[in-house]
């Protein structure tokens, strides 16, 4: 499982680092970054993925 995040449709609005903090960090562009791909349970990195409001984070 290898999440991954889609800089042109992410806006920086942290859920993702809230529900698995971490596998996900704000990088310095406001804008959700990888930390670990294996920081946090597959359930919550799921839920990250779910919680994403413009889906912008998807699971490999």
């Amino acid at each position: 499982m290898t999440p991954k995040v889609d800089k042109e449709k992410c806006i920086g609005c942290g859920a993702c680092v809230a529900i698995a903090p971490n596998t996900f960090k704000m990088g310095d562009d406001g804008k959700s970054d990888i930390l670990n791909p294996a920081g946090d349970s597959e359930e919550s990195i799921k839920q990250a993925a779910d919680g994403c409001p413009v889906q912008a984070i998807s699971i490999e």
